[in-house]
């Protein structure tokens, strides 16, 4: 039986037909291979993947409710004896991890296969995924055009079919964002719901595991999979996650809050175009539309990039060329730093080093970091504010469609405005969905962001799934298709 037959199913259904036997756990992850055979060459989605170790894993796969679905996961998570996990930097070249990140150990209790390793920006800084050592991924739908970033691979490859879910790290967007560009769902879980023990860290916190699947069911068992206390993260909550198997109950008496002051400018069309008929969908489907003016996002992205700056300059301080990758020679050990560290380190992730560095600087600590972290209390009360009037809020993910490669490589405050209505969400701590909407007129995806209150992800799937059932969405929805509507722009 050829593998491409299942080419594009959910992996609910994948790993139903693996416990019936209809196929094997080898055929349920060749599948994805077959089409990767197609694509990948093209888009460049796997940082890191070998033929052996896949099909080990799929023939050693224990049972569990996702035995043989294949899983390609961001670089940097840790993964122990398999692939190594090298951030898309040079500096951590060769690195294989001596444990598992507890996302991927309960992905394997759970039967699936890790398939690959997805291409990044570097150590998670970017929107592009054009800052990696490995080069740039592409988009899918359109090769001229990014999928976003950072987690802009396992993006792509779901997208694109490789695997029919995917974990990715969020950090300003970095799920919703590519999940938006290319076309597939993206949940950033509420911080603190899935464990952060073996993700390399960049903003500790502002991080959070993500999850990618191009059907919304898929989302829910992932999560459900997932999410947990665990005692190697101080930071993950104790208390039990919520239940998200009302997943397609509907959302016939909620509300959404419809904060249209922060679409008036600056959005494409496209974007906008897109909201009105995910509210226009929501509100047929029994929901209720609340509108009011909300924070304006520009305060957001000043905040987020003096928070996250500053997190990062301590977290990577560690990568010295002593304990971790390539060492460059030298004769002592400050030339060892200076050197490992210039050499190891790409553009993006130094300008941010040196900008969070500069924001803790004494003489600077009381005017840059601390004034944000009073603004970050702000936004998070502004959050709590208008989910006092609504269950969820309906935003756009970004103010663009995908836009082309090399467009905003060399002017960081534009490529750091595409995270405008993400990072919101990072900084109050409360989980976002991106869910797709079929595609424009220039046949790139387009998509709108979900945003609830903590452990709101029940609210927020019931109505991405709504989304979905009604029609609204892209047609990756319907299990019966085997291949992708859309053809692949070169």
């Amino acid at each position: 039986m050829s593998a491409n037959r299942w080419w594009g199913r959910p992996a609910t259904t994948l790993a139903a037909c693996v416990a019936r036997g209809e196929l094997s756990a080898e055929q349920a992850v060749e599948s994805g291979w077959e089409a990767a055979s197609t694509w990948e060459g093209d888009v460049h989605a796997v940082a890191h993947a070998d033929a052996t170790v896949r099909a080990r894993a799929a023939r050693t796969a224990p049972p569990g409710p996702l035995r043989g679905v294949p899983v390609i996961v961001k670089d940097n998570l840790c993964t122990a004896g398999d692939y190594p996990t090298t951030c898309g930097s040079r500096i951590l070249a060769g690195y294989r991890a001596p444990y598992d990140a507890t996302v991927i150990r309960r992905l394997r209790a759970a039967g699936a296969v890790l398939t690959a390793k997805g291409n990044m920006d570097e150590f998670a800084m970017g929107s592009s995924t054009e800052f990696s050592c490995y080069g740039p991924t592409r988009n899918p739908y359109d090769l001229t055009r990014v999928p976003g970033g950072s987690s802009g691979g396992p993006a792509a490859a779901v997208a694109y079919g490789l695997a029919p879910l995917g974990l990715g790290s969020d950090t300003g967007g970095s799920v919703r964002q590519p999940a938006a560009f290319c076309g597939v769902f993206g949940l950033k879980p509420t911080y603190g719901r899935l464990s952060r023990y073996g993700l390399v860290a960049f903003g500790s916190s502002l991080d959070q595991v993500g999850l990618f699947a191009r059907h919304a069911g898929d989302v829910a068992l992932l999560y459900s999979l997932l999410a947990g206390p665990d005692l190697r993260d101080a930071t993950t909550r104790a208390s039990p996650p919520p239940d998200v198997s009302a997943w397609d109950r509907g959302v016939k008496g909620l509300s959404f809050g419809w904060p249209e002051n922060l679409w008036r400018e600056g959005v494409e069309p496209e974007v906008v175009a897109a909201l009105e008929e995910a509210a226009a969908c929501l509100e047929r489907a029994g929901a209720r539309r609340v509108a009011f003016d909300f924070l304006p996002g520009t305060y957001a992205v000043a905040t987020y990039y003096l928070v996250a700056t500053a997190e990062a300059s301590s977290n990577l301080a560690r990568f010295d060329g002593v304990r971790y990758g390539p060492r460059a020679p030298s004769t002592d050990v400050w030339s060892l730093y200076v050197r490992s560290r210039s050499q190891g380190f790409g553009p993006e992730v130094k300008r941010r080093i040196l900008l969070g560095t500069y924001a803790l600087s004494a003489g600077y600590y009381d005017a840059f970091y601390l004034k944000a972290q009073r603004a970050r209390t702000r936004i998070r009360r502004e959050y709590q504010a208008a989910f006092g009037r609504c269950d969820f809020m309906l935003l756009p993910v970004a103010p663009t469609l995908a836009f082309r490669l090399g467009e905003k490589t060399t002017d960081p405050l534009a490529m750091y405005l595409s995270d405008i209505f993400t990072i919101g969400a990072n900084l109050a701590g409360i989980p976002g969905l991106a869910v797709p909407l079929g595609l424009a007129g220039s046949g790139l995806p387009r998509a709108v962001q979900l945003v609830g209150p903590e452990d709101s992800e029940p609210t927020l799937l019931r109505a991405g799934r709504a989304l979905e059932v009604r029609g609204e969405v892209a047609r990756l929805g319907r299990e019966h298709e085997t291949e992708f509507p859309w053809p692949m722009k070169r």
